[in-house]
Parts: C-alpha cells; structure tokens; sequence
C-alpha cells in the first residue's frame, strides 16, 4: 500500500532514492523495482532488519538486482550521515510527526537533496487526526507517538523555509481514516473488537482489489477523508532562485 505517487515524484531508473523513515520498506521496495538505487533509513534497527529480509527475497527471486539496493542504515533523521545533495528523490513518508524539531529534519533532508532533485513528504491529514487525538489520549500520548498535527499550509511552509519549491499535493488512504476512528473506540489494544476486525477485513480486502470499483471509490473520497496528506517539493537551483525557473 503505497501512499507518494512515483509518477509525481519523477523517479527515473538509475537514480538514488532515500526513503527515510523507511518502516517495513513499502516505498523502498517500490522504488528498487522501479529501477531506483535505493537507501532505507531509519531510526529502529528493528524495521530494518525486516526490510534486510524482505530485500533478501527479493534479490532470490530476481524481482531487483543488487545494483538496485542502495543499504539499510540505522540513523537519526536529525544528523543524517550523508554528504550534500547525495539523492536524487526522497521519500519522508509517515514520519515527521514523530519529530519534536521537524524543521531541523526537513532542513537535512532537504541539505541531502540535489538541487533540481525532489522530495514527497506524508504526514496525517489535519482534521482526521485531530479526531484520533479527541477520541483517545493513548493514540498520541505514547512513547515513539505523534507530538504534533500538521495544517497543509504549516507543512508546506516549512519545506518552502528549508529550500524547496512546492510542487503539488494530494490526499491517500480515505478508508483509513474511520479504521483509526474505530480503533480509538474501541481501544488501540483490543484489535479483536468486531467493528475494528470487520473493517481491517474491508481494508485488507481492498489493499488486495486494488484496481476495483471500491478502490476507484476511495480516489473521489480522498480529499475529503484521506488520512494521509502527500506534499511534493523541489530543491531550488541558482536559476530557479533567481528567475523562478522550473528544472526539468
């Protein structure tokens, strides 16, 4: 389940791809087989051996090759153990939210970026979020939990401070919003709660038809329940800076 559309982020095979804050690895394995070279960070060396794993499997069944792989590497997003503009693309998905000093965050990553190179950036949705917050302290009141709720405007100030200029956003993952709103309810411990379990069995159902009538369903909900807000920028070059020039 993808939540940045490559095709906005202009991936082109041969390029170096961070996704930062890699998780499990969804956009990371996404972007190897798209032909990327591909670096997974992140901060829980936990996630990183699943995503060693599942790269693992990969490379067995030829799905990508070796040269596709760029590394998993266990570091903060604070202090990011890069040179300057050593990616071409990078992914933030999920996880500025987590980040007390997220300007400090964007502002390495966006140092990491080559000029002319893109970044999509997803954090929840305002208004969603804010009914997670309301229905249930623990959501956000927890070790490694969300400390902060982003306005579109907020974040995309942010990214423009630390030298990016916006290229587009849009909305994923409209069913998810009331799965979240369910789990509040009922306690984000007791997942075996009907209401909760009958939606997960939706959802799972969905993620596996995702070219059906329901999925196409989501895509006019979007903008109105998406629980995930995606914003694209661009790292400004002297020209851009200077005479408002788009690079190609």
């Amino acid at each position: 389940m993808l939540t940045v559309d490559f095709e906005r982020l202009g991936l082109q095979r041969g390029e170096r791809l961070l996704d930062l804050g890699a998780g499990g690895g969804r956009h990371a394995f996404q972007a190897m087989k798209l032909g990327a070279v591909t670096t997974a960070l992140d901060y829980s060396a936990a996630d990183l051996k699943d995503v060693l794993a599942t790269t693992g499997g990969m490379l067995s069944l030829d799905e990508i090759t070796y040269e596709q792989f760029g590394g998993a590497v266990n570091a903060n997003a604070l202090d990011l153990p890069f040179p300057d503009n050593s990616f071409d693309r990078i992914i933030t998905s999920e996880v500025l939210e987590h980040i007390w000093d997220c300007e400090r965050a964007i502002t390495e990553i966006v140092r990491v970026l080559r000029p002319g190179g893109r970044l999509a950036a997803t954090v929840p949705t305002y208004w969603p979020e804010r009914v997670n917050w309301a229905l249930n302290w623990r959501y956000h009141d927890v070790p490694g939990g969300h400390v902060r709720i982003f306005k579109q405007r907020e974040l995309e100030s942010m990214l423009e401070r630390a030298g990016l200029y916006l290229r587009g956003s849009h909305h994923a993952h409209a069913y998810h919003s009331p799965y979240w709103w369910l789990k509040n309810v009922y306690g984000l411990d007791n997942p075996d709660a009907l209401p909760v379990r009958k939606y997960h069995d939706f959802l799972v159902y969905c993620i596996e038809h995702h070219d059906g009538p329901l999925a196409q369903a989501e895509k006019f909900l979007n903008p109105l329940l998406g629980k995930s807000l995606v914003v694209y920028g661009e790292k400004v070059t002297p020209d851009m800076a200077l005479y408002g020039k788009r690079s190609i």
